[in-house]
């Protein structure tokens, strides 16, 4: 089993920053892959981003790449999202998952195993 929880949400304008933290508990994150998803009102869960248990692999959506970094810290059993020229369309929870199951497409939330409650993102205009 492994807990999440996430931290660093707010209420932010167009064009800045913030960074998401996830902490994780209950087995050490050394070997699994992490990754975020996100949820907006009245739309469906979106994939953000995903990094493998070193950091040597990452991937992200169309929709935040050049904008957004994934980054982990085993030692800490930590995930980061560092969020950059945040949109008004980046509005929404972030959430942390974990364990991505083997044979599964890394983009679709039931890939998942494991998932945080959310911490809320706004972007004001």
């Amino acid at each position: 089993q492994v807990q999440l929880v996430e931290t660093g949400g707010g209420l932010v304008q167009v064009g800045d920053s913030l960074t998401l933290s996830c902490a994780a508990s209950g087995r050490p994150i050394s070997s699994i892959t992490m990754g975020w998803f996100r949820q907006a009102p009245g739309k469906e869960t979106e994939y953000v981003a995903a990094i493998n248990w070193s950091g040597s692999s990452i991937y992200y959506a169309d929709s935040v790449k050049g904008r957004f970094t994934i980054s982990r810290d085993n030692d800490k059993n930590m995930v980061f999202l560092q969020m950059n020229s945040l949109k008004p369309e980046d509005t929404s929870v972030y959430r942390c998952v974990a364990d991505l199951k083997p044979s599964e497409v890394i983009d679709t939330p039931r890939a998942w195993e494991y998932w945080g409650q959310g911490t809320q993102v706004t972007v004001s205009s």
